[in-house]
């Protein structure tokens, strides 16, 4: 099959596909007399697998380590085991930064209960006073002044 067919079976863009080649996680393809690409089953189960770590939100370089042990069936897979267990331990950080994430946002909502004008809007109150208190220290005096003095005046 062509590589316009491959995308069209796996549910994934022709240049994604190329990326995934020049990455190396997906074997490079034949190519015809007129330089097309000719891909076969096994390019189909390897993108398949590809795809679904890629919905895990595995990394390529996770990716590339599973398809090591793929390729490589008598292995020990005790490192395919410690890298879910890794995988397992950020996706447990991303969720807790995701609450963190929508209590701020809960938060944020909760400052502006009923439609107004935006001058006095509590949500663009709210996120102006956050993004002016996160300003970093490492920034020139001129600017926090004038970015303080800019505070008091907006409210």
């Amino acid at each position: 099959m062509k590589i316009g067919e491959l995308a069209q079976a796996t549910g994934c863009q022709p240049e994604t596909i190329r990326y995934y080649e020049r990455e190396g996680l997906l074997a490079q393809a034949a190519r015809t007399s007129s330089n097309y690409r000719v891909y076969g089953p096994a390019h189909v189960l390897r993108l398949a697998f590809i795809r679904h770590c890629r919905s895990l939100d595995m990394t390529l370089e996770e990716i590339r380590t599973l398809l090591r042990f793929k390729d490589e069936p008598r292995e020990n897979c005790e490192r395919v085991n410690d890298l879910l267990d890794e995988h397992i331990e950020q996706v447990t950080e991303r969720i807790k930064e995701l609450q963190a994430l929508r209590a701020e946002l809960r938060t944020l909502r909760a400052q502006c209960g009923v439609s107004r004008e935006a001058a006095s809007c509590g949500i663009l109150k709210g996120l102006n006073k956050a993004s002016l208190d996160n300003t970093s220290a490492d920034a020139p005096v001129e600017q926090l002044v004038r970015l303080r003095g800019a505070r008091r005046r907006i409210g």
